[in-house]
């Protein structure tokens, strides 16, 4: 579950904060003008879909010493409402055309790359690839998520699907939706002279906008919340489904704006190790910095709370938010840092 809460939180976390100006960027996009050599690769899918995307926890939680833990897993698959776009399948991926298509590149692929190799400089570690990425401003559709047992692994000779008991299963969000706009990043592999090996720098034209969010609460499902009479015997009265919050919609933008400014390095690390010994100091992990890019304005609509039929409460606004990390005790740099790692 640990594992889950960081993933959920890079995505929201991260559009608070950003990065550096990305020379690397410029210089391949002028290349494809001038003819100069190298590779590029149009992506001209105009749909994905994931019928059930798993991630396995093999060994559980462990309770204590002498009690191991559970395999479980996290998974994402639909939601079986008739006519949906996530009916039968957990994820789907298309072109964001809200606006007669102002967040799609002007090629209308999914995504543009731009591919040169380099020698590189002993100074920066030599040789690397440089992978200059456009991606459209992608509708992201993603159906209900929740949290299972998980199936012995494979041994058959015909499938390598795993799966998840279907019987041991909690729904954790009945779904959501990403509305993006177009996106720029920097790719390199080998030596990365730009300092990480990928840099996101880019303005989200439209901002991001999260719709129909809903989080539910199974602990409450099935139970009684009071009795009434009826024919004079007292009856319980019970819930059918798990509660819900759930929201409309959450739009992300630059304070007083409407597009949202992005800038991210993001780096893997190894283990590290204390003065080059044998004892690890940290684990190997991901690294998520999020430079300085200003204030970020949220405008979240259509709050309900216990079913998303249920009255809405209002609206809720937040200007003008700044997240900040420390190097060092006392001091505060606009921002964020985020790491994963398994345990």
């Amino acid at each position: 579950m640990k594992k889950f809460t960081k993933l959920a939180l890079v995505s929201s976390i991260a559009l608070t904060t950003n990065a550096m100006a990305m020379q690397a960027m410029d210089d391949t996009a002028l290349s494809a003008t001038t003819g100069q050599d190298g590779l590029s690769i149009g992506i001209g899918i105009s749909k994905i879909e994931i019928e059930k995307l798993l991630i396995h926890d093999n060994d559980g939680l462990r309770v204590d010493a002498t009690t191991p833990g559970k395999a479980g897993a996290i998974v994402i698959k639909g939601n079986g409402i008739a006519g949906d776009a996530n009916e039968k399948n957990g994820v789907v991926i298309g072109a964001n055309y809200d606006d007669n298509g102002n967040y799609l590149l002007a090629s209308r692929n999914l995504a543009d790359l731009v591919i040169d190799t380099d020698a590189g400089t002993s100074a920066t570690g030599g040789a690397f690839i440089n992978v200059a990425a456009q991606v459209s401003g992608l509708d992201i559709k993603i159906g209900q998520i929740g949290v299972s047992a998980s199936n012995a692994e494979n041994t058959s000779t015909t499938s390598i699907r795993r799966g998840n008991d279907d019987t041991n299963y909690n729904a954790i969000l009945s779904g959501l939706t990403l509305k993006t706009g177009k996106m720029d990043a920097n790719i390199q592999l080998g030596a990365a002279p730009q300092g990480a090996m990928v840099k996101l720098n880019t303005k989200m034209v439209g901002g991001l906008e999260i719709k129909n969010l809903g989080i539910l609460d199974n602990s409450t499902k099935g139970q009684a919340v009071g009795a009434v009479n009826v024919n004079g015997t007292p009856t319980a009265v019970t819930t059918k489904e798990a509660g819900e919050i759930f929201i409309e919609s959450i739009k992300i933008a630059d304070a007083n704006g409407k597009d949202l400014t992005l800038s991210q390095n993001i780096q893997v690390f190894n283990d590290a190790y204390v003065g080059g010994g044998n004892n690890v100091g940290k684990a190997a992990h991901i690294r998520i910095v999020s430079n300085d890019t200003g204030a970020k304005d949220q405008y979240i609509k259509g709050i309900h709370l216990g079913s998303r039929t249920a009255a809405s409460i209002g609206d809720m606004e937040v200007q003008g938010l700044q997240t900040y990390y420390s190097t060092s005790q006392g001091s505060y740099t606009k921002g964020a840092v985020i790491t994963i790692s398994g345990h």
